[in-house]
Parts: C-alpha cells; structure tokens; sequence
C-alpha cells in the first residue's frame, strides 16, 4: 500500500507540472534567495516567478521546514 503524501509536498507534482520545473530547482532558488523569511520568499515566488499562492507557500514552507531539520 502507497502511503498518500500529506502537507506541502502534495503540491509537488502539480507545481512540477503547471511551471516545468523540478522541485529540486525551486527548491535551490529558495535556498540562494538573499530572502529569509516566509513571506517574502513567497511573495518573490509569486512576483518574480510567477507561482500562485498555495505553490508558492508549500515550496516554502517544505524548504524552510527542511533546512531547520538540518539545523537541529
């Protein structure tokens, strides 16, 4: 049995698809961003990128959930 992917992540495969980027590369210019906080870093994803507001926010909100993973 395929456990369902929960939280930001079920986004994925629809961003994947809409904007022809792997996560992987968005998830890189998050990472390079000279943005920190959440908000703004969505805020350029939906400006400068053109995602929309629930794709934008899960590519956050999984990076930063995952670089402070690597933090602890």
């Amino acid at each position: 049995m395929t456990a369902t992917v929960k939280g930001p992540a079920s986004y994925f495969p629809s961003i994947e698809k809409k904007y022809g980027r792997p996560v992987a590369e968005w998830k890189d210019l998050i990472r390079t961003s000279p943005l920190t906080k959440h908000m703004e870093l969505v805020a350029w994803l939906k400006t400068e990128h053109g995602l929309g507001h629930g794709h934008a926010n899960a590519l956050v909100a999984h990076t930063l959930a995952e670089d402070t993973a690597k933090d602890a």
